[in-house]
């Protein structure tokens, strides 16, 4: 009897993890950078300015990556990790502005 389902990264082999940990080191950055530059930003046009960033596989002039698809559910990870850690924090009585 199984109640939960499996979970898929149980089952993926080392190089999967090593790109998934990548991917996601890669959008902290640059939600970090975006936000560190703005200062404030509301999290529907952080979502787009990193998923567009991710696209063209650069951020500005001298910020070169090789790009990758991303989804607004793995920024939004992110931003969750990101507000958990205590880098990001909501503004009080606008808590979809987010602050660096």
């Amino acid at each position: 009897l199984r109640l939960l389902p499996q979970q898929r990264y149980l089952r993926t082999d080392r190089a999967e993890v090593s790109a998934l940990e990548r991917k996601r080191n890669v959008l902290c950055c640059l939600i970090t950078r975006i936000l560190k530059v703005e200062k404030q930003l509301h999290v529907d046009n952080l979502v787009f300015r990193v998923i567009d960033a991710c696209q063209k596989g650069r951020l500005g002039p001298g910020v070169q990556f090789l790009s990758f698809c991303c989804h607004s559910v793995d920024v939004l990870s992110c931003v969750l990790h990101l507000l958990n850690q205590g880098y990001l924090r909501r503004q009080e009585g606008r808590p979809h502005v987010l602050e660096y």
